[in-house]
């Protein structure tokens, strides 16, 4: 149990360190453009480390919760997902 939220924390220090080196890039480059661009990289790591890391604090779970629990942690996630297509 320890070990997944040992790993669940890197992982989130992995992607704050992931989003202060693009925001360092963006302010190197200073054009909209390459902002952009790396505005548009980032859209795909932030849902993945949000899957990886909700996947991971589930398996740690696994014992401890009800499978109805289980469905609705995912049908929030999916929620998060289908709302975030709209925009």
């Amino acid at each position: 149990m320890e070990k997944l939220a040992l790993m669940m924390g890197l992982i989130r220090m992995l992607s704050g360190t992931i989003e202060i080196i693009a925001a360092m890039l963006i302010l190197h480059f200073k054009t909209v453009e390459t902002a952009f661009k790396i505005n548009a990289i980032l859209a795909l790591i932030g849902p993945t480390v949000l899957i990886i890391v909700t996947s991971l604090g589930l398996v740690g779970l696994a014992d401890q919760l009800p499978l109805s629990r289980f469905i609705m942690i995912f049908l929030g996630v999916f929620l998060i997902f289908f709302g975030l297509k709209g925009i």
